[in-house]
């Protein structure tokens, strides 16, 4: 069953973001060497990890990640159920792939694929 597995949050200023978050809820935030991002690991029982970024966009919002078996099979039914994917299948190499899309409501979410082959 398909389920959110990956969140991130926009910031424009990751520092003070990271501070937040830290303060309010404990969370463990990492950046990652290579990329501008960094990686959030939460606590508790229903543990769901995430990521920070640059604010790319004015009004950016918080992305949930949801599992799918297949971006492919799952893009096409976001249209046929009227909502639009607005960023196409893209990779994040070694990890798998994503998608971004909008549903009926203009609400944002991603669909994510994992794939240690994605280039």
């Amino acid at each position: 069953m398909p389920t959110i597995v990956h969140f991130e949050i926009p910031a424009d200023d990751t520092e003070r973001a990271k501070k937040f978050y830290t303060d309010l809820f404990g969370w463990e935030i990492k950046k990652v060497p290579e990329m501008d991002y960094w990686m959030i690991t939460t606590s508790g029982e229903k543990q769901v990890d995430g990521g920070m970024m640059k604010r790319q966009e004015p009004h950016q919002p918080i992305t949930n990640y949801i599992d799918v078996p297949s971006i492919d099979e799952y893009a096409a039914k976001v249209g046929q159920l009227g909502g639009k994917v607005v960023v196409p299948k893209a990779a994040v190499p070694t990890y798998g792939w994503f998608a971004v899309c909008l549903d009926t409501e203009n609400n944002a979410f991603a669909l994510w694929q994992s794939d240690k082959n994605a280039k």
